[in-house]
């Protein structure tokens, strides 16, 4: 083999590789293969990728012509629940197997456009559940830390691609196993509206609600995948027609008004990365908005507080009485509590009408704008989960349960890790009619993550500025600053000494002054940069404008814009203490979100 095959494995690497004749699809294979053996102890595959069932895909590869096949010889994962021809389809549950004689929908699309299916994946049992512990073929250990659960229900899907053994891989999403897993095991975990990828040739948990979803290194792959499986299919019930996802930037972003709860032994480290990850945001987007999420909070409970968990039975229900002791205890629990619950038709009825009005509610509240949550409020060990089973698993899906029911489309991504080696995500979500709303947010948040990460042996020693005017967001040099590396922090007030100053300059600028007597507080942002780029910062500023240290509110002291006081004297300067800041005097530029 003439390179090295990366862990972090993308379809762009791929196509790259191939066209150069860096490698063959065949050496990607045997790589595939001899990853998955060295972690057959995680228990990552149900059926592993061999090279005997493999041959005939790459075979196939010789009547492709790679230019015009979007997926000539990427290796992908599929979960067993989803079914490849002449491969066992065992859902989780070996007395359940068999042996389809035609692949999934999706799968045969994937397959049409050059991609090789390596094996099928681990599972909680019958895609009940959140966290990957649940299977009679092994618990599948986390990606990064194997003593973290793996997160579920499409377990193996998800660490198959972290450990380099598939470049993207199929999962399903019903209550947020599409998502959670991405999170869990730092990946981008892509959930298409409900009937946008067909179900057909997969083994339904909720049919109603289930969704194919997939997982990739970055999110350009899964718009790829997207790509190439979505489309209406006649023969799938529940298939509708939806056409393709257009990225086209919200004019809002919805943020969780108030506190956010998080679980776990990880709780706090959770806390802190989200209010890091909602500075990082304010610093994004413009156009923010708080909102209220009780209605996604009443959605996620009627999943399973009420009768839509009899579907699961609907489903399975046959096959557990007719194979009793065949279910692990955990999936058993679930299928049968709504018979438990004792629900008749009327409720299911009166669940029926309160969803409606329930999507009704989300729809007004978002608009065409897109929801961010984190992707779930913390993590287990796999020895935590046994403790309490259902209720740890409950804890997972507090922020995903919602998706389905509300007919929404999700896309998690990778935000900083909580701490090392602890990933930590978020989902942008949007209703089904303005998906692609949520991958243009998202494309723009880890955009700006990849310009504030510091490269390699760089330095990534920071300081705090405080900008009262054009450097501020939704201004035309906040753009300046996301170049230099620096992100938002807070919204902050000068102490009560400040004089602001609109400067008759082209385009105006304020000039923010110290004063002995008669100042006032005058609002700022506060941004954090790199030490190294503070500099060239400093370069770019006119006179007489200048930088040196700000008193805040607080009687703390920052690196700030300042300016020489004889400016306010200057000609044509006009005096805007009153007004208490910049924003207050010139409304920043109209525009998108971002």
């Amino acid at each position: 083999m003439s390179c090295v095959v990366p862990e972090m494995m993308t379809i762009e690497w791929l196509r790259e590789a191939y066209s150069r004749q860096l490698v063959t699809p065949e050496e990607v294979i045997r790589v595939m293969i001899e990853r998955a053996e060295a972690d057959r102890e995680m228990n990552i595959w149900i059926t592993p990728p061999r090279m005997e069932r493999i041959r005939p895909y790459l075979e196939r590869l010789d009547t492709l012509d790679p230019r015009t096949s979007p997926l000539w010889g990427v290796p992908f994962a599929v979960k067993d629940n989803i079914d490849v021809a002449g491969i066992p389809t065992t859902a989780g549950c070996p007395d359940y197997q068999f042996i389809p004689q035609q692949h999934a929908a999706v799968v045969a699309k994937l397959i049409e456009a050059g991609a090789i299916p390596v094996g099928k994946t681990n599972l909680d049992q019958f895609a009940t559940g959140l966290v990957g512990t649940r299977s009679p073929y092994g618990e599948t250990h986390n990606a990064l830390r194997p003593e973290l659960i793996s997160g579920g229900s499409s377990s193996g899907s998800s660490v198959a691609v972290a450990r380099g053994q598939a470049a993207f891989a199929l999962g399903t999403d019903t209550a947020g196993s599409g998502r959670v897993p991405a999170a869990l095991n730092r990946l981008v975990g892509y959930k298409p509206p409900l009937g946008a990828w067909s179900t057909s040739g997969v083994v339904p948990a909720c049919a109603s609600l289930d969704c194919v979803s997939v997982f990739t290194w970055q999110l350009a792959d899964a718009r790829v995948v997207d790509g190439v499986v979505r489309g209406y299919d006649a023969d799938d019930p529940w298939s509708r027609e939806i056409g393709p996802a257009v990225a086209r930037m919200p004019k809002q972003v919805c943020l969780p008004k108030g506190e956010l709860s998080f679980f776990g032994p990880y709780a706090e480290a959770y806390r802190s990365a989200w209010e890091k990850t909602v500075r990082r945001l304010q610093n994004i987007y413009v156009n923010i908005r708080y909102v209220d999420t009780d209605v996604f909070e009443q959605a996620a409970a009627l999943l399973y507080g009420g009768p839509f968990v009899e579907e699961r039975r609907a489903g399975l229900g046959g096959f557990v009485e007719a194979n009793p002791g065949s279910l692990m205890p955990e999936t058993e629990t679930v299928l049968r509590s709504g018979a438990d619950a004792g629900y008749d038709g009327a409720s299911v009825f009166r669940a029926m009408h309160r969803l409606q009005s329930l999507k009704l509610a989300a729809r007004r509240l978002l608009g065409d704008g897109v929801l961010v949550l984190p992707t779930t409020g913390g993590t287990w060990s796999r020895a935590d989960i046994h403790e309490q089973p259902i209720r740890r698993n409950q804890d997972l899906g507090q922020y995903t349960n919602h998706c389905n029911l509300l007919d929404m489309s999700a896309v998690a991504v990778p935000g900083e890790d909580a701490e090392q080696g602890l990933p930590f995500g978020i989902t942008f979500f949007a209703m089904a009619e303005h998906d692609g709303a949520e991958v243009a947010a998202a494309e723009a948040f880890l955009e700006a993550m990849n310009r504030s990460r510091p490269a390699a042996g760089e330095d990534a020693a920071s300081v705090q500025v405080a900008v009262c005017g054009l450097h501020m967001r939704g201004y035309p040099l906040a753009a300046q600053m996301e170049r230099l590396g620096a992100s938002f922090l807070r919204e902050a007030r000068t102490s009560p000494a400040y004089q602001l100053v609109k400067l008759a300059m082209e385009p105006p600028r304020p000039g923010l002054i110290r004063k002995e007597a008669g100042g006032a507080c005058i609002d700022l942002e506060i941004w954090e940069m790199p030490v190294k780029s503070l500099g060239e910062l400093v370069a770019t500023v006119p006179s007489p404008l200048g930088i040196g240290r700000v008193e805040l509110e607080d009687g703390t002291e920052v690196t700030g814009f300042i300016c020489e006081a004889f400016a306010a004297s200057s000609e044509g300067a006009e005096d805007i203490t009153s007004l208490g800041g910049w924003r207050a005097a010139v409304r920043p530029e109209a525009g998108s979100a971002v």
